[in-house]
């Protein structure tokens, strides 16, 4: 998996945006919560974190180049030290989560403000064709 890969994969969640914060880690966001980093240099210690459910935390840093995200371990993120800790089914379905868990806790107003923006979206794909 690519890092471009990965960008594409975040940007197409529901109301997802992209930001470089912290000099060179490309943050993603929903709602202006973050679901989603990944540093852009590769010298980095870890290639990309996510929000996770517990459960899913716990299991996650059990396995082999998965730890506790620094500094965000304990609101459950985890980070990958390789991107081949995972196999790309397993990130999608990871990212998509993270993504719906931040979703979830983002205040009704603003969910539905992401809910609409998603539908004019769609209807102006649906014009163009």
């Amino acid at each position: 998996m690519s890092v471009e890969w990965i960008r594409k994969y975040c940007m197409s969640l529901r109301g997802a945006t992209e930001t470089v914060q912290w000099g060179d880690d490309l943050v993603f966001k929903v709602g202006g919560k973050m679901f989603a980093v990944l540093p852009l240099e590769p010298s980095a210690p870890t290639r990309l974190s996510f929000k996770c459910g517990d459960e899913r935390f716990y299991e996650l840093t059990e396995r082999p180049d998965i730890i506790p995200a620094p500094y965000l371990a304990r609101a459950k993120w985890v980070a990958l030290e390789r991107l081949e800790a995972l196999s790309r089914f397993e990130l999608e379905e990871l990212l998509r989560e993270s993504h719906a868990l931040v979703y979830a806790k983002l205040p009704k107003k603003a969910q539905e403000q992401l809910t609409n923006l998603a539908h004019m979206k769609s209807r102006k794909t649906r014009a163009k064709k």
